[in-house]
């Protein structure tokens, strides 16, 4: 049992670790201090429930199933364009990421949708999460555990990029490195969104 937890952690921890899509997003939160920890539970939640589906059968209907990863592809790919875009216009604005009075907090409701976007439009969460992780853990002798292990994986590594972000957001407080972040999150969007085009 605890092998497969194990494998279940390291395996998780290796791949989410990587800068993707859903790690800028909450970096980006959590140095805004808007959201950030409901943000990161999301993110917990959907990670273990995508990793349980993917140990426990969807990884094989998706392999199966052509038709479903190309619409995950080019779907993602447009919502990244459009996510991307928007980081950039915040770059370029006046408002950029400025903390205090300035800024315009958005409500609870809408930064989850966001964040439930930027998790379950990006064709990466599948290939990498479902797929990869997935396969993985349906070969192992305690597939539960295997989860476990996933799900401890990613609740350590969203709590610690939240509250760590979070806790450096003061020394960070500047114009200029918010602009940054906005640039290096558009690039980011835009880097996966042509992979997934070139692909």
């Amino acid at each position: 049992m605890w092998q497969s937890y194990l494998n279940g952690l390291l395996v998780a921890l290796g791949l989410i670790m990587a800068i993707g899509t859903q790690n800028a997003f909450v970096l980006a939160q959590s140095l805004r201090r808007e959201h950030h920890l409901p943000v990161a539970a999301l993110c917990v939640v959907c990670d273990a429930l995508l990793v349980a589906a993917g140990v426990f059968g969807l990884a094989t209907v998706l392999a199966q199933n052509p038709l479903l990863l190309a619409v995950a592809r080019w779907g993602g790919a447009a919502f990244l364009l459009w996510y991307g875009t928007l980081a950039l216009r915040r770059a370029f604005s006046k408002q950029s990421l400025e903390q205090g009075d300035n800024l315009k907090v958005r409500s609870l409701r809408a930064v989850l949708l966001s964040a439930l976007a930027v998790t379950l439009l990006n064709p990466h969460v599948y290939l990498d999460t479902v797929l990869l992780i997935g396969s993985l853990g349906a070969q192992q002798t305690e597939p539960g555990a295997y989860v476990a292990g996933a799900a401890s994986a990613s609740f350590l590594w969203f709590a610690t990029l939240a509250l760590g972000a979070a806790w450096l957001a003061p020394w960070l407080a500047r114009p200029a490195t918010w602009r940054l972040l906005d640039l290096l999150v558009a690039a980011m969007m835009f880097s996966v969104a042509y992979q997934l085009i070139a692909a």
